[in-house]
């Protein structure tokens, strides 16, 4: 069993007005090291005198926390067992979602889909948990659910075996994913007020070997990242 932890930024058409940038990411790690990497994150919490049960948060990075958010970030990179893939659409705004005859909701999902198809391989199994912030929460895990399964020809659910909400806070990777996700949003939106989240960005643009403002290669299998772009003529 594989599982999958996934985090998103700004997805919601009622953002504040400064979340233009949408991000949907997710941690992959095999089920059976899960545990010994979770050991690992209280381990590197302890180190810095964090509670073991603070949430990992973008939100929470500041100068005083500085080198136990790049630990973190190193751990990531350092584990062979932890790959991370996420999708970025730069400017939601421009999205014309009637020239496609979809709705928001749609687009989500699809966004969903294509973050998931380059990690889903046929022949495995997978877990996939979720961190949805909004009030219909539980209605897009099920469709969501529904159209991962549709989409990966996956009808008999056998590849993914389990898709379900978890609260952030309950799993380290989870927040792992987040804090992976808000730096890539952070960028994105243009944001360079914060000393420490310029930092944290720096490191994983060293560690990864990309800019971050474009994709990597298709195939990258330890940070992978899509930059989407509409099609310029029906964009608006």
């Amino acid at each position: 069993m594989i599982n999958i932890y996934c985090d998103e930024s700004c997805h919601l058409i009622n953002d504040a007005a400064n979340c233009t940038a949408m991000v949907i990411g997710g941690i992959v790690c095999p089920d059976d090291k899960k545990k010994a990497i979770f050991d690992r994150i209280k381990e590197i919490k302890k180190e810095h005198g964090i509670a073991v049960d603070a949430e990992i948060k973008w939100n929470k990075v500041s100068p005083a926390k500085i080198d136990y958010y790049i630990d973190l970030v190193n751990y990531f990179f350092d584990n062979s067992d932890l790959h991370f893939r996420a999708i970025v659409v730069p400017d939601k705004r421009i999205l014309n979602h009637e020239a496609f005859n979809q709705t928001s909701d749609d687009f989500y999902y699809k966004t969903y889909f294509n973050m998931l198809k380059t990690v889903l391989e046929p022949g495995k199994e997978y877990a996939i948990y979720i961190d949805i912030k909004d009030t219909r929460s539980q209605q897009k895990v099920e469709k969501l659910h529904e159209c991962l399964c549709k989409n990966s020809y996956d009808f008999n659910r056998k590849m993914i075996k389990r898709l379900q909400q978890i609260k952030s806070h309950e799993v380290e990777l989870m927040g792992l994913a987040g804090l992976l996700i808000g730096a890539i949003s952070y960028l994105h939106r243009g944001h360079t007020k914060s000393v420490a989240k310029n930092a944290i960005i720096d490191k994983i643009r060293y560690r990864s070997g990309y800019k971050l403002t474009n994709s990597t290669l298709y195939r990258e299998n330890k940070f992978n990242l899509f930059i989407w772009h509409p099609r310029n003529d029906i964009t608006r």
